[in-house]
């Protein structure tokens, strides 16, 4: 891994400044911001990771969030939430309008980075269902302000005038925006919450297939217009576009979706919020397998393989609102 990706793998922690001031009120200050920032680290991570669908990227925009927060004067500050979701809001836009650019170039299809997540997140459906492959992936298809207004108003519940400041429009603008983006997801969004049981049920029967070879079971679930998606970044094999209806996805997984000469192994775990497989192959992380479900159907099939994207899967991520 490279140094840059060990960097980014590890959890953005407040930079230690006390050592360069030269004050008690000073290291006071230091303190006290980073109080503050911890105390919302988690929520402003939340934020990040639904704008960008990249841990990653979600991690870096904490660090530039940090240093300008280190450098402002808290007596000026009257909601210290709301200034440092203003901050980390901004800061994931210009991300969010870089990583566009970068998707342009990306090798095949481009998922969102899993994160394995505490089993808790589920209790908390509009949570667990705002950050889900599915949701990230129809969020993907708003523009940058679009999902910035949807995320804070819909998921994070901010009002209009607190949203206006942190993406630099007029409250009016702001409702127009949310109007269109809410239609917008509405349309795209899985119709019915799958429960927990269901997905569990669901991707059991991918479990048994990748296994034993066995498809039917698998079938008797997959919707008439089920679309897979597998996203290896150019660095593992994968497929290079989406494959498209029940017999397509059962002949790809007949083939072999995984490598048939390696022990492979498949886990149930909680993948963003929701149940999701592990795969290792010969004991390593190999890839995440998430599922779209709406009416008790297989919808949409989503294989993680790109190793940079799999990071988060060795520890649980704090998602919370």
């Amino acid at each position: 891994m490279s140094e840059r990706n060990k960097r980014r793998a590890e959890p953005a922690e407040p930079l230690n400044r006390a050592d360069r001031v030269g004050s008690v009120d000073s290291v006071d200050s230091v303190d006290s911001a980073t109080e503050a920032f911890v105390a919302h680290r988690n929520l402003l991570f939340t934020v990040a990771y639904e704008m960008l669908g990249s841990a990653a990227d979600a991690e870096d925009v904490l660090q530039e969030t940090w240093l300008r927060w280190a450098g402002v004067d808290l007596d000026t500050v009257r909601d210290q939430r709301a200034y440092l979701v203003r901050v980390v809001t901004r800061q994931a836009l210009d991300r969010l309008r870089a990583l566009g650019r970068r998707k342009e170039s990306y090798v095949g299809p481009w998922l969102p980075e899993p994160l394995l997540t505490a089993p808790d997140v589920a209790e908390d459906v509009e949570l667990a269902e705002s950050v889900s492959m599915a949701m990230l992936l129809v969020l993907e298809t708003l523009q940058p302000t679009e999902r910035a207004v949807f995320v804070l108003r819909e998921v994070f519940d901010l009002d209009y005038d607190e949203i206006a400041e942190a993406v630099d429009k007029s409250p009016a603008a702001v409702r127009q925006i949310a109007y269109r983006a809410r239609a917008h997801v509405a349309a795209r969004r899985p119709r019915g919450i799958a429960s927990p049981a269901e997905t569990r049920a669901a991707l059991g029967a991918f479990q048994r297939a990748v296994e034993t070879g066995d498809l039917q079971s698998l079938l008797d679930i997959l919707a008439p217009d089920v679309v897979a998606l597998s996203d290896g970044g150019g660095v593992k094999h994968a497929l290079l576009r989406p494959v498209v209806g029940v017999g397509a996805v059962a002949r790809l997984l007949a083939v072999g979706w995984w490598k048939r000469d390696a022990e492979r192994s498949v886990e149930l775990v909680q993948i963003n919020g929701g149940p999701g497989l592990l795969v290792r192959v010969n004991g390593e992380i190999d890839g995440v397998v998430a599922v779209r479900l709406e009416n008790g159907y297989v919808t949409g099939a989503y294989h993680v393989r790109n190793p940079e994207k799999l990071s988060r899967m060795e520890r649980e991520t704090a998602v919370t609102r």
